[in-house]
């Protein structure tokens, strides 16, 4: 028996391994996201000093399992066997609910998720030993008072940052300015002795506190002689600071951003990696006792797990390459981060989230706050924040940067940090149940909002990507709770074979999970596809011009194999297959859609001159973007039609599809040639088979509109058929569109 605990044990470290790479992906957005959004040096130098911090704090990390030593749930009432099913049924969770947050983009708190899932899995074990003795109430079993704490750090997390954020932030321009470049040269060693000062701080006491060489002495004095330490590293960093500005003409706003960049990954890996691995550490030492007992399974009580469970360096360091390579080689990180980023962003561009009624009322509401507030604020008041806030010279240098500008600048970046870092060393210091990923995301949305980053034309959208983050947290506690209290009932019934089939089901989800990610990622290499490359003014029409060709035909080809090939399926009853095609028809429709998301940002690049260029463009992609609407409204009605069990075509209309089917591939196939070879000299021929193939849908209008007289078709039947030929005539009109408007391009263009 104790080989299979042996088993156990490694397939715990297994998913330990698998939670570090998805958890890094997650947490990335923590200290990644003010360094890359103020782009303040190259992708890998900010990379490079994320590793080294998160190798540090993994090294330097104490390795504690910090949530069974803060007891969410109370281990001497668990035997060792009780304590694996909730162990396995953590990890298991674990895994499953950051992978698909992450391939979703959207950041939530690895504390917050293991907590939830040691407490979904405890309260599912003890309610099932209750059901069997009965000897103890719930309350003896698990500390709901630590779920109560997690909640209210959860809403402190959000409303407390989000508002110091804010005001930080407005301060902090009122004094700057978006023009800050000449008060920096007298201000920038004061601003940066303050910033690193705090980042110091935050380092010592949330992510070296648990550190080896960190005994209570130490922890005693720094407590002890906080204000004289914070008051000596401002002096001294000041000095400093100024000094290197003057001899070596260093940025201070860079050098501040990366310090607090590199303070949070140490304090991510100094103090998260134990959401990771400390439930495996914790099985691993429950094993251990087990073993040295010579006891049975369901006989040993795991007393024992009150205290910490240390792990030796090695581990650590294992630990922390993982965490390292993971940083970067995961794309699902850098999604992760661009959610942050994209709703951060001073420029207005593609937005992610949608309109909401909640976000629309908040901006209905703000915008009459703030229309009360200008009447009461005095003129002269009015006028000086309007000056300190207007980014006119900002803006023109950002856009004249183009697709290299950031972001954000490097004031907000930096007190983003300051405030994040602050925020949580002072919740650290009070034993606050504060979340790192909330505290600096809420930073971010309230210095963004100060900043006029949310503007009438982004404020529904920013606030609908922040409120979805927000909802997100919460689902994090109830989805962690009920998964973990599923896995774990099922695993303690089905016992060994329950474990391996729930690891295979988890597999096969991630798998799936990141085969929608990859999916995800080729419809926005797609649609980038058609954004200019860096070229020569005059080249960039022609450029234009020859991706637009490519791209177009592409798009056809495509329609034209699904539109027959969902033809084919529909007659074969092959639902299945059918299935997959509408999929394939939404791809479509979903790549197009980016194409014409990005019209904005291809027509800026484009010289003044090439405006008509710029009118053929947005006509080619309008018309192909109809066309694969009508190649959607095909398919879809024949699938649902299938679905419903309604009875196929007749023969006879089977027949006349099939004629049909051929005549819109001709046309099709005559389009994309054309296209293909920039010469339009049987333009009238095409013109007249279009004619024709409009005529012969009339013919079997008028067909079918006997049937229905006659009663010889159902009334599903007649109606789909109708809308088939109805759809099918504006595919090829569309289609027939899209051929005149690449003329036109081309036309203008090679003249």
């Amino acid at each position: 028996m104790e080989n299979i605990y042996v088993v156990l044990v490694v397939v715990l470290f297994a998913l330990a391994i698998s939670d570090l790479i998805v958890g890094v992906s997650n947490d990335a957005v923590n200290f990644l996201n003010s360094a890359l959004g103020a782009k303040v040096a190259p992708f890998k130098v900010i990379m490079s000093i994320a590793a080294l911090g998160i190798f540090i704090g993994a090294t330097f990390s104490s390795g504690m399992m910090e949530v069974a030593r803060k007891g969410i749930f109370n281990p001497q009432h668990f035997y060792f066997s009780e304590i694996m099913v909730i162990f396995l049924a953590v990890m298991i969770t674990d895994v499953l609910l950051l992978d698909v947050f992450n391939t979703f983009g959207m950041p939530t708190s690895t504390t917050v998720s293991v907590v939830f899932e040691l407490l979904g899995g405890a309260i599912a074990v003890s309610v099932i030993k209750i059901a069997k003795t009965g000897d103890m109430p719930l309350s003896d079993y698990i500390n709901t008072a630590k779920a109560l704490a997690i909640i209210t750090g959860i809403l402190l997390s959000v409303v407390v940052a989000f508002s110091v954020g804010a005001a930080v932030q407005f301060v902090t321009r009122l004094f700057f300015s978006f023009n800050y470049d000449k008060r920096l040269k007298y201000m920038a060693a004061i601003w940066g002795g303050v910033a690193i000062t705090a980042i110091t701080y935050f380092i010592v006491i949330k992510g070296l506190k648990d550190a080896a060489f960190m005994d209570d002495a130490m922890k005693d004095y720094i407590q002890h002689n906080t204000f004289k330490i914070l008051a000596v590293c401002f002096l001294g960093f000041t000095i400093l600071l100024q000094l290197m500005r003057m001899i070596f003409k260093i940025d201070i706003l860079k050098l501040t951003v990366l310090a607090g960049t590199f303070a949070l990954a140490v304090a991510f890996a100094g103090n998260d990696l134990v959401n990771f691995i400390g439930v495996p550490l914790a099985g691993l030492e429950s094993f251990k006792v087990y073993r040295d007992s010579g006891m049975a399974a369901d006989s040993i009580l795991m007393g024992s797990l009150a205290g910490a469970v240390k792990t030796d360096t090695l581990l650590l360091v294992i630990a922390g390459l993982i965490m390292v390579v993971t940083l970067w080689t995961s794309k699902k990180a850098r999604k992760v981060v661009k959610t942050s980023l994209d709703l951060s962003r001073q420029q207005e561009g593609e937005e992610r989230f949608g309109s909401s009624y909640l976000s629309r009322a908040i901006v209905h509401g703000s915008v009459n706050a703030t229309a009360v507030a200008n009447f009461l604020i005095p003129k002269r008041v009015k006028k000086f924040v309007k000056k300190q806030f207007d980014s006119t010279e900002y803006d023109e240098r950002r856009n004249a940067l183009g697709d290299e500008a950031p972001a954000f600048d490097m004031i907000r970046a930096s007190v983003n940090l300051v405030v994040a870092s602050l925020l949580i060393s002072l919740a650290t210091s009070y034993k606050l149940p504060l979340s790192t990923t909330y505290v600096t995301f809420m930073v971010a949305m309230g210095t963004s909002l100060t900043d006029g980053a949310w503007g009438r034309d982004s404020a529904v959208y920013r606030i609908t990507g922040v409120l979805s983050v927000i909802g997100g947290w919460f689902l994090t506690a109830f989805s962690a709770f009920t998964v973990s209290f599923i896995i774990a009932t099922i695993i303690y019934f089905g016992g060994t074979f329950a474990v391996f089939g729930l690891v295979a089901v988890a597999m096969v989800l991630i798998y799936r999970t990141h085969v929608l990610s990859k999916k995800r990622t080729a419809i926005e290499l797609a649609s980038k596809d058609m954004e200019l490359e860096e070229v020569e003014e005059k080249a960039l029409a022609k450029a234009l011009f020859n991706k637009c060709t490519k791209n177009v035909t592409a798009s056809l080809n495509e329609m034209s194999g699904h539109f027959s090939s969902a033809l084919t399926c529909f007659q074969a009853e092959n639902r299945k297959d059918l299935k997959a095609k509408v999929k394939d028809i939404n791809r479509i429709n979903k790549t197009i859609k980016k194409y014409k998301d990005n019209i904005y940002k291809t027509v800026k690049k484009l010289q003044e001159s090439d405006i008509d260029s710029s009118l053929h463009y947005v006509q080619v992609i309008d018309y192909l973007r109809e066309s694969a609407h009508s190649l959607t409204y095909i398919a879809k009605p024949l699938y649902n039609h299938l679905d419903n069990n309604h009875s196929p075509f007749t023969a006879d209309q089977f027949k006349e599809i099939s004629v049909l089917q051929g005549e819109v591939q001709v046309i099709i196939n005559k389009v994309v040639r054309m296209i293909n070879k920039g010469s339009y000299h049987n333009l009238e021929s095409l013109q007249e088979n279009l004619a024709a193939t409009v005529d012969h849908l009339k013919d079997l209008r008028k067909k079918q509109l006997r049937r229905i007289k006659k009663e010889k078709s159902s009334t599903h039947t007649s109606m789909l058929y109708l809308n088939f030929l109805h759809e099918t005539q504006n595919l090829i009109l569309h289609i027939g569109n899209v051929l005149k408007a690449q003329r036109d391009f081309g036309n203008y263009n090679n003249s």
